[in-house]
């Protein structure tokens, strides 16, 4: 069966590591962002700074709207035969890093060439940068998104 949502799993592992903010604030990288790491809004506008609060249940809602470029992405970049896991991965990672990333990386042409293999675990392990520094939380969340993977 073709995987072309994120699972609740998948959802709450995003969550876990976006982690909820209700006011704007700039990230590692200085983009203005909110809720579960949003820069922008369903109409389209990016986060400001100035912008109002927003609760967590919009965050939410917010996340799961956002998901839907990522997904169709991850669906459109990836063989029909990835399990639902190996979906969630990668849309975790295309929405932490975009999907440009994704699309140009060897971790996609490796999954699309053998999505078992084994060294794909490496791919996920290459993208821990920001800023140009490697960072705590983006080394645990790839190491957390390959075991996802493998899984």
């Amino acid at each position: 069966m073709k995987i072309t949502h994120t699972s609740q799993n998948g959802i709450d592992l995003i969550k876990k590591f976006e982690g909820f903010r209700g006011n704007p604030y700039r990230d590692a990288v200085g983009i203005a962002t909110i809720g579960y790491g949003a820069t922008y809004y369903p109409n389209g506008n990016r986060v400001k700074l100035t912008d109002a609060p927003i609760t967590e249940k919009y965050a939410t809602t917010l996340l799961e709207v956002m998901l839907r470029p990522y997904e169709k992405a991850v669906d459109s970049f990836t063989r029909d035969d990835i399990n639902q896991n190996q979906f969630d991965a990668l849309v975790s990672f295309a929405y932490n890093l975009g999907v440009n990333a994704l699309r140009g990386s060897t971790l996609l042409k490796k999954v699309n060439k053998n999505p078992n293999d084994p060294t794909i675990r490496n791919e996920f392990k290459k993208w821990v940068n920001a800023g140009g520094r490697p960072l705590k939380g983006l080394i645990t969340r790839r190491n957390i998104e390959a075991d996802l993977y493998f899984k």
